[in-house]
């Protein structure tokens, strides 16, 4: 079997609701951020994952992914690893995009611009990489709990694309993602799936 890399990027935070970049900022998670960490995990659970027997798991130290992992029932199994923190936004932090264009310009888009006094793309293009080294390196499913950013960066780079196709795929909280292969090429199997987040509340 091919190795696959399945995605859970963290639930709710206060932050995420109201649009902030989240970078290195310890947010907890809402409470429907816990709830929607136990539904992932309910779902991983079933069929067809069925708990994921063998699978290698790793999450982000920052508590919303850290919780979130746990909260989905993996926690016992996960290491935590810096490679899957979320992008560095420097002065950035804690700002929205309309926040952000003030101080940068109404036309600024991270993807093409960065940040100021943080991370490059192509610094967190470097991390990503790390990360899919890590999953191809042996014959088993991996499971990560990271970041929105980091997460699509990831999605972008399993495929052989620059850092920036990450603006063209959304991912939204407690998203489960896997990256697999086909006809011996890397490939998207499913991305953004939200299914286990049906009639929450």
């Amino acid at each position: 079997m091919a190795p696959r890399i399945l995605l859970a990027r963290h639930g709710q935070t206060e932050w995420s609701l109201l649009g902030r970049h989240t970078g290195r900022t310890d947010i907890p998670l809402l409470d429907e951020g816990r709830s929607g960490a136990k539904r992932l995990g309910q779902r991983l659970h079933r069929g067809p994952w069925a708990g994921l027997a063998g699978v290698e798991v790793r999450t982000s130290p920052l508590a919303r992914a850290s919780e979130t992992c746990a909260l989905a029932g993996f926690g016992d199994q996960a290491s935590e690893w810096d490679a899957l923190m979320e992008w560095d936004y420097g002065d950035y932090e804690g700002l929205t995009p309309p926040q952000i264009r003030e101080l940068a310009g109404p036309d600024w888009l991270i993807w093409r611009d960065g940040v100021r006094g943080g991370e490059t793309l192509a610094e967190l293009g470097a991390r990503a990489d790390q990360v899919v080294e890590w999953a191809r390196s042996a014959d088993r499913d991996v499971l990560v709990f990271a970041h929105g950013h980091i997460l699509r960066v990831l999605g972008a780079r399993w495929l052989g694309l620059e850092p920036s196709f990450a603006a063209r795929i959304r991912l939204d909280p407690t998203s489960l993602s896997v990256l697999g292969w086909a006809y011996g090429d890397p490939a998207m199997e499913r991305w953004n799936d939200t299914g286990h987040m049906e009639n929450e509340g």
